[in-house]
């Protein structure tokens, strides 16, 4: 665009730039708000409300290491006829609305360009978020967010074409201003919904305006172990998290919160390429490894190839319980094929930044679990205890083509110790195995 001789370019959108709302319950709140001290940053550096049914008395609610506390207006008026639901979806779908009051006319609305909508359980990754969205225009209407993991979810009770609030979405500010206009009216036409956020894409579908899919948002409408998604995360930043109460902890042997806590070390060192995968074979001992960065690493006796190692391992249930893997909505494959191919797995121990390189070290620790027997004349990768990955930071990765980064085995002479150097791959590097 050709800006006149008066303009000047918009800065970059930052923090300052977004306000979150974050839907929230009073009974719940002392629990969840664990949850959002994990991501959020204090001292003005992030602007934003958590929306409460009523106030709680407690002095979680007056932390500084937590956003402001605001209580939802009445909603008793409006109708809400869905017979298995919970009225406290008005309320929710509301936060925007109020988020547009509160903002009108002071001096602050001057910098919103977003309105960043999650739940009290849902963990962003901000620098992620805003790599998002720097992508639009904010002055434009947009409505950014993804669909859930579950095929019957999207197809029968909601949509693909919705949202999901607790994978969290953004609402640029001047539709957020279209929205307030008329979202009373519009919640009022579809009483018989179910949720907070079916009703926003039913007031966005009036509105004339479609989703805009960014698969970083992650609903994760799933049951068990994260492992399979988040160790081949898509080729996009990872945005959110969500449903942490419902998953397992997505690191073993701690709670819930305390694995996020670890997942934001390396996610400071560099979000941008946080459990993004990268794929290498050990020629000498025939493994696969597969390292989600920040995450895990797989070891898998024999070759495996590329177009089946991206492919997420079913380590977790649909939403839906009583339906099985052809319920996701998005292609999964079996944790092992044989016994021998059962891969090992390492957790993400620590992680650091050294200075005098400008490299991270992250380790990697063997996840101790049933190990087969296995009669091939191939190595047990269990004989490796502790894997350290080297790899400089990427911040500026997502603003090329996407492409996995490469990663190559390091010689080291410490025993049970594997070292892997993780980087951008060269132009014409592929990663392929031959048995010949």
């Amino acid at each position: 665009m050709r800006l006149g001789s008066g303009q000047q370019p918009d800065e970059k959108t930052e923090l300052k730039h977004i306000v979150f709302g974050i839907a929230a319950s009073s009974s719940l709140w002392k629990h969840r708000s664990e949850y959002v001290k994990t991501w959020w940053r204090p001292n003005g550096e992030m602007k934003g409300y958590v929306w409460l049914d009523k106030p709680v008395n407690d002095t979680v609610s007056s932390t500084s290491a937590l956003p402001e506390i605001k209580i939802s207006s009445d909603t008793s008026s409006f109708k809400y006829r869905y017979r298995r639901g919970h009225r406290s979806a008005i309320r929710i779908t509301r936060i925007v609305s109020e988020i547009v009051r509160l903002l009108n006319g002071t001096e602050y609305e001057k910098h919103v360009r977003w309105i960043v909508m999650g739940d009290d359980d849902t963990v962003f990754f901000a620098e992620n978020l805003l790599r998002v969205l720097r992508k639009y225009d904010h002055k434009q209407f947009y409505y950014i967010g993804a669909p859930s993991e579950s095929h019957l979810q999207n197809l029968h009770q909601f949509s693909y074409g919705m949202a999901y609030g607790g994978g969290g979405f953004a609402i640029s500010y001047p539709l957020a201003k279209a929205l307030e206009k008329m979202q009373d009216p519009c919640i009022e036409r579809y009483s018989d919904l179910y949720g907070s956020d079916d009703r926003i894409h039913a007031c966005m579908a009036e509105l004339g305006v479609p989703l805009t899919r960014e698969p970083g948002f992650h609903q994760f409408d799933v049951y068990g172990n994260l492992l399979g998604l988040l160790s081949v995360h898509p080729q996009v930043p990872i945005v959110s998290i969500h449903h942490l109460d419902v998953v397992e902890p997505i690191f073993p042997r701690t709670n819930r919160v305390d694995a996020v806590k670890r997942l934001m070390i390396p996610a400071k060192l560099d979000s941008a390429s946080l459990v993004q995968q990268s794929i290498c074979y050990d020629t000498t001992r025939q493994w696969t490894m597969s390292i989600s960065w920040g995450y895990t690493v797989h070891i898998t006796r024999t070759y495996m190839p590329a177009r089946m190692m991206e492919v997420p391992t079913r380590t977790f249930n649909d939403w839906h319980k009583r339906h099985d893997f052809t319920n996701v909505a998005f292609n999964t494959r079996p944790i092992t094929y044989t016994d021998c191919q059962r891969p090992r797995v390492f957790y993400m121990s620590r992680a650091l930044n050294d200075s005098s390189s400008g490299t991270t070290i992250s380790e990697y620790l063997r996840h101790n679990e049933w190990n087969p027997k296995c009669e091939w004349g191939i190595q047990d990768p269990s004989d490796i205890n502790r894997i350290f990955v080297y790899k400089k930071p990427n911040p500026d990765r997502w603003n090329k083509a996407p492409r996995r980064d490469c990663c190559r085995l390091l010689p080291t002479t410490k025993k049970g110790t594997m070292v892997i150097n993780v980087t951008a791959c060269e132009s014409d590097e592929i990663v392929a195995y031959s048995d010949k």
